[in-house]
């Protein structure tokens, strides 16, 4: 007996120090809770505040980086590390970018649109809360026999169904108007950077970063808008009905089981996102891939003639082959990812957070909650089916949070791709270039003159001094050119194929940065350049003449159709305005018109906007000499400087100067005298038909002498 006492001492002291402890708890409950929840929303804002300062390091970081020197040159420097696609500070930092752009200000339409989202997200919430409070009064009624209850309930239950059902709705409305909202602004915004100061040239021919401007443009600013209207639904919905419907069960089942079921919960979830695979990677190389594989389709049907002359269907099928090869493995490698993944999250989602959420709800039927009245079946059946609605309400919200990751994972990769572009753009039209090079020259050799930068100067005439002129692939072909063209003083430029006659258009057009030296030069719309093969572009007949004007343009002018009839007389093509449709007739004009019909159309072109100065790029190739002579006399009565590049010996009369590239290095620039230069060019093809015959004259003289 007195073993036994002794035993039941230490029982009886714990249970009288756990009801000490409970009874403690009990008469200090609302200020242990309070306590809690003040610790929890003091590391919640600690954490914000730390994620706020990293963002702002990364950002600072990112700008020193910008602007050191030497990572704005062509070609200068290794490759720039690549940034890991991810949520991650960098991924807030370009996020929080494109929400500028998106949502300018506070009176814009989208933020218009984001309010009323909110608003009707708010209320479907509030309706699903009390949808839930219905669903236990209409089971208490029916576990009661109450049928009359039960019927009134039924019928009132369907009438909530309306704004329910309208609200879901008008959900999905805003979702997809916010997505299109998103991408409008955003389009214009590129838009306005990829058609200002030549960006879209520069990013093809001047920088290596983007691949395929026209896929970010088209494809991914869709999909990064489609994917942030569907995350604000995804995001802001589950938060708020985790709030909403946590609240109101604490209410029913009490504050400790809630806060050790979201313990456990939030166990579990950071263990899930732990083994959750970089999605955002994944989704940005799977657009990458994909827009390589529809660059080869493109470059295919680009080339489709030479392909088919040199009978290389086969090689190219071979590269088709092989992009669509990584682009299915890479598809495949996401699949096997997302299956082991999808069966983690519906197993711990649904089954183990599932059994958790029965715990919960079954603590008021079997422990007495302090705050609650003794209850009925009824009104216990009542409290049950509530909380169980409202738990697996609140279990859905955080499972859809928690999907909600993987969603957000591939929209930093839609993001990355996006703000890639943006930050190319920016670097391009600040003047900085990464581009590597190809060429035959050591880079160590011309890296002093491609990290260099000249001067333009605006003036009425074209004036270069010392200027280096640099292949698009780095070579540095002259280092020093040197020559002026007043006005009148019409050029001539002569040179083998890679001399730098493109080069120096390019920077006479403003399309190539001037690496050293001084360039003069007027105004873009001064100078007018003439392709071999002209660009017609997709409108009118009336467009083609006056591009890259509008109507709207050519009236401002008080130039009429009259008058463009009469530019295309010269040419001697009226006769293409009796077309069906005339002025106004639409038609794809590059397949319409044949090579020599659009270089005269390009003349016109000249004709009409009448710059000071023209460079003629082998664009009488195609047509008469007559229709050539008309060309060029016309020109020169407008008082439009000529400055051309053709072999034709029938144009040099039209010329006053000469630029004659050696394709060494070097260069002449003298005065024309054309019609010495004619006896001289005569003089050398007679002589070269002479010593063209030397072999067969001494083969003949050997002949002769054998005998």
């Amino acid at each position: 007996m007195a073993a036994q006492s002794k035993l039941l001492l230490p029982e009886r002291s714990v249970r009288q120090l756990f009801s000490s402890i409970a009874s403690l708890y009990l008469r200090n409950r609302t200020k242990i809770s309070r306590t809690v929840y003040l610790a929890l929303f003091a590391a919640l804002v600690k954490r914000i505040h730390n994620a706020i300062s990293e963002q702002k390091a990364a950002s600072q970081h990112q700008v020193e980086l910008r602007r050191r020197p030497g990572t704005s040159s062509l070609g200068g420097g290794g490759d720039k590390p690549r940034i890991k696609v991810g949520v991650n500070r960098e991924f807030f930092r370009n996020l929080a970018r494109l929400l500028k752009i998106v949502i300018p200000s506070w009176r814009s339409k989208e933020l218009r649109l984001l309010v009323s989202h909110s608003v009707f997200l708010v209320l479907r919430t509030l309706l699903s809360l009390y949808v839930a409070e219905l669903d236990g009064r209409l089971v208490s009624n029916l576990v009661r026999g109450k049928g009359k209850h039960f019927l009134l309930g039924l019928v009132w239950w369907m009438i909530v169904a309306v704004p329910a059902t309208f609200t879901n709705s008008m959900l999905s409305y805003h979702q997809c108007k916010l997505a299109l909202s998103y991408r409008k602004r955003l389009t214009d915004h590129i838009h306005e950077k990829y058609l200002k100061n030549m960006t879209f040239y520069a990013i093809s021919a001047l920088d290596d970063r983007v691949k395929n401007p026209d896929q970010l443009i088209t494809v991914d600013v869709s999909r990064f808008s489609d994917s942030l209207a569907e995350l604000y639904s995804n995001l802001a919905k589950p938060i708020l009905d985790m709030v909403i419907y946590n609240y109101s069960l604490s209410k029913s089942v009490g504050g400790e089981g809630l806060f050790i079921m979201s313990l456990l919960v939030q166990l579990s979830a950071n263990v899930m996102r732990a083994l959750t695979p970089p999605f955002g990677k994944y989704v940005a190389d799977e657009a990458r891939l994909e827009g390589e594989f529809r660059f080869l389709h493109s470059r295919l049907i680009d080339y489709s003639e030479e392909i088919a002359l040199y009978h290389g269907h086969e090689a190219e099928k071979d590269t088709l082959d092989k992009g669509y090869f990584t682009l299915i493995r890479h598809v495949n490698r996401i699949l096997r990812r997302r299956l082991y993944h999808g069966f983690m999250e519906d197993f711990v989602i649904k089954y183990f957070w599932g059994a958790l959420g029965l715990i919960l709800c079954s603590i008021p039927v079997f422990f007495k909650v302090p705050g609650q009245i003794t209850q009925t079946m009824g009104d216990r059946t009542e409290s049950f089916v509530t909380n169980r609605r409202m738990l697996l309400s609140s279990s859905d919200a955080f499972g859809r949070l928690m999907f909600s990751y993987k969603e957000i994972s591939e929209l930093a990769g839609h993001t990355a791709r996006v703000s890639s572009l943006l930050e190319v753009m920016d670097d391009l039209l600040a003047g900085r270039f990464e581009k590597k090079l190809v060429s035959s020259a050591s880079t160590e050799e011309n890296a002093a003159v491609l990290s260099g930068r000249g001067v333009v100067e605006e003036s009425d005439s074209i004036e270069f001094t010392e200027v280096p002129i640099v292949s698009p692939n780095g070579d540095v072909l002259i280092r020093k050119l040197t020559f002026t063209v007043h006005p009148g003083d019409h050029l001539l430029i002569v040179g083998p194929n890679g001399c730098g006659k493109s080069s120096l258009f390019r920077i006479l057009g403003g399309l190539w940065p001037v690496y050293g030296g001084r360039v003069k030069k007027p105004r873009f719309d001064e100078i007018f350049y003439i392709p071999q093969r002209p660009y017609l572009s997709r409108g009118t007949l009336r467009q083609q003449v006056i591009y890259p004007d509008g109507l709207r343009e050519m009236r401002a002018r008080n130039i009429t159709d009259e008058d463009l009839y009469e530019i295309l007389s010269i040419v001697e093509i009226a006769s293409v305005v009796d077309r069906p449709g005339g002025w106004d007739a639409e038609e794809e004009w590059r397949d319409v018109l044949s090579i020599g019909l659009q270089q005269r159309i390009a003349m016109a072109r000249l004709f009409y906007h009448r710059p000071k100065f023209a460079i003629l790029d082998e664009c009488t190739s195609s047509v008469t000499l007559d229709i050539e002579r008309v060309m060029y006399e016309t020109a020169k009565k407008l008082g439009t400087t000529l400055m051309t590049v053709s072999h034709r010996r029938s144009l040099w009369k039209y010329h006053r100067k000469i630029l004659q590239f050696d394709g060494q290095g070097g260069y002449v620039f003298t005065a024309l005298d054309w019609e010495r230069r004619m006896k001289l060019e005569d003089e050398k093809e007679e002589l070269d038909l002479h010593l063209r015959a030397v072999p067969e004259l001494r083969k003949r003289m050997a002949e002769l002498t054998s005998f």
